[in-house]
């Protein structure tokens, strides 16, 4: 167990003028031995004192020389429940304004100062408890807030255990079992617990409930029902419950059965979630799945963007696949990869094959709880340059082209999840491809795209760009029949994104577009409104719309000197603002990737 050490000293005074004059007097009074007319005695020490004094300052003193009682009167008063150290100590403060304090006294001083009821001296142990939080102290002064009744501290000590607990499940566990069963129950109960598995928080638990019991099952099923047991894995949850005979009461044994019945849901898990199966974290991280530096050869790999440090790192778990004009959304806290192209060839052990890319209608899911990927039920059709949106935990995929044959498609299906299936949903109007789609209020927001090819021909308006201005919208709630048109966009666009921030849909930059001007639609008066221009006129990036109301782009295309080059920008679109701005840098540069916002245990 980690240790209190004797080198923080605390130090404290009033300020006040005529107090000090005060203290100093009584200080000189005490020194001399003048005037006294109690003395204190506990363990073997003596301490003659002031009885006005100690009235003056103690509400405990206050009331025992203001009763008609024993030590009214009497010259001598026993304090057995004190210790010399603490009481020295606070009487030291009570005659000078001063309290000295260091880790090894606190408990002792924070003891007395309570007993005698010292409030200022109660206050200044519970500022010294907070100031001195750190990774070796916050499971001791936990203990002695709890014990005193010091919320403030209690709750500082919580936040600091709940912060450093992956290091403390390594380094200090013997502090952890001896934690008062308050503060484990709090820390347990905490969304954010960054580097911890929740099997090991599991373990923590049960050896705690060993450590510290017998308990009452009231409490032990308290303390284990802080778990998430859908987090842990069946094999360790019935190695678990068949060795610990807490995790057999009524209660804790039906919430091991719901959650080895929830992790049997297999693809169906998404929708079913409970705060049980949920990670112990905010939606924190944008994934950027799939691209690469050049758009006919993705990676296979999946990136995160810490939306709270602004840091990049690789998911580790990389996509079956290499897959370009894929969609990606998130049901349940669980990632979906959905249709594109499948790229094969290339580079192989040096040798060069050819690049072969075939539309693809497979989904597959990534369950962040365990960094395992599943094949899910494969769309109706094959789709690439498509869109998808997520309504009521039911993913849409609208549109799209199969890039082998050229055929534009005007079908929507949706995955009926429970069932395991996709379903036909109600066709466009007409097929189209590289168009964007957003959820807004109870359906399903439309814009732009291409109505598909001629022979082999992408068609294109005069200006060459096969974008249009249309715009639809289908509501899912009312079970609408047919997509409506909505006002158009003042610019054609093409294989452009758009993103959905506090109900107002923005539209971004596409390919083939002469200008960089991005549009916001708000659906309650069927308008479009111009806004700042883009900051680089860049296309195929991946975008994201943050909870704080901003815009998150990753990479992308432009056109440098003539020439397609990929780039390495991260842009944030400040909606309320209007205003753009770098904030950073990818590793290497990036185009064709898409995004997603989710939880992602830290």
């Amino acid at each position: 167990m980690l240790t209190m050490t004797d080198t923080d000293v605390y130090r404290h005074t009033q300020t006040h003028s005529d107090a000090s004059d005060l203290h100093s007097g009584f200080r000189k009074l005490r020194s001399d031995k003048r005037l006294c007319d109690v003395v204190l005695e506990t363990g073997g020490a003596v301490f003659p004192c002031h009885r006005a004094l100690l009235a003056s300052s103690s509400q405990y003193f206050w009331c025992l020389f203001g009763e008609e009682s024993a030590e009214q009167l009497a010259y001598s008063i026993s304090l057995p429940a004190l210790t010399p150290e603490g009481l020295e100590t606070v009487l030291d403060f009570l005659y000078s304004g001063w309290l000295n304090l260091s880790a090894n006294s606190l408990p002792s001083v924070l003891e007395t100062a309570r007993y005698l009821q010292v409030d200022k001296a109660v206050s200044l142990c519970e500022r010294f408890l907070r100031d001195g939080l750190s990774l070796r102290t916050c499971c001791f002064h936990a203990n002695l807030a709890e014990h005193h009744f010091l919320p403030n501290a209690l709750a500082a000590a919580n936040q600091t255990i709940a912060t450093e607990m992956a290091v403390l499940l390594r380094e200090d566990r013997v502090g952890l079992l001896a934690l008062n069963i308050q503060s484990l129950m709090d820390v347990l109960e905490r969304e954010g617990l960054s580097g911890v598995k929740e099997v090991e928080l599991l373990i923590l638990a049960l050896d705690w409930i060993n450590a510290n019991g017998p308990l009452p099952l009231v409490r032990s099923n308290l303390l284990l029902s802080r778990l998430r047991f859908g987090l842990v894995t069946p094999s360790d949850l019935t190695t678990l419950s068949s060795a610990h005979p807490n995790m057999n009461t009524p209660l804790i044994r039906s919430q091991v059965t719901r959650a080895l019945e929830y992790h049997q849901l297999g693809l169906a898990r998404p929708i079913r979630q409970s705060r049980h199966s949920t990670l112990r974290a905010a939606a924190n991280h944008v994934l950027l799945v799939g691209g690469g530096p050049s758009p006919d050869w993705p990676q296979q790999q999946v990136l995160t963007f810490s939306l709270r440090d602004r840091k990049l790192s690789s998911l580790g778990s990389g996509l079956p696949r290499r897959l370009k004009n894929h969609c990606v959304c998130c049901v349940g806290g669980f990632l979906f990869v959905i249709g594109g192209e499948e790229v094969e060839g290339g580079l192989v052990e040096g040798e060069g094959k050819p690049v072969t890319m075939t539309t693809t209608n497979h989904v597959w899911q990534y369950d962040p709880r365990f960094a395992c990927w599943e094949k899910a039920a494969s769309m109706l059709e094959n789709r690439a340059q498509f869109s998808c949106c997520v309504i009521d935990n039911v993913i849409y995929c609208i549109g799209g082209i199969h890039t082998d044959t050229h055929s534009c498609k005007a079908s929507v299906e949706f995955y009926d999840m429970a069932s395991g299936h996709w379903r036909r949903g109600v066709s466009l109007p007409h097929p189209l491809y590289g168009h964007a789609s957003v959820t807004l209020g109870n359906g399903i927001l439309l814009s732009g795209g291409s109505h598909g090819y001629h022979g082999n021909t992408q068609v294109s308006n005069h200006d060459g760009n096969p974008g249009n201005c249309e715009v639809l919208f289908l509501d899912i709630v009312s079970m609408s029949e047919n997509w409506e048109k909505r006002a158009s966009m003042s610019i054609g666009r093409f294989a452009h994104r758009m993103a959905t921030v506090s109900g107002r849909v923005y539209a971004l930059l596409g390919m083939y577009e002469h200008y960089c001007e991005i549009e916001r639609y708000d659906l309650l008066v069927d308008q479009w409104t111009r806004l700042r221009p883009f900051l680089i006129g860049s296309f195929d990036y991946g975008l994201v719309a943050t909870a704080n109301g901003s815009l998150l782009l990753f990479g992308g295309r432009k056109w440098q000197n003539g020439q397609e080059v990929s780039v390495a920008s991260i842009l944030e679109y400040d909606t309320e603002r209007d205003r753009w701005a770098e904030i950073c840098q990818l590793h290497t540069p990036l185009t064709g990737t898409q995004c997603v916002v989710m939880s992602l245990p830290d």
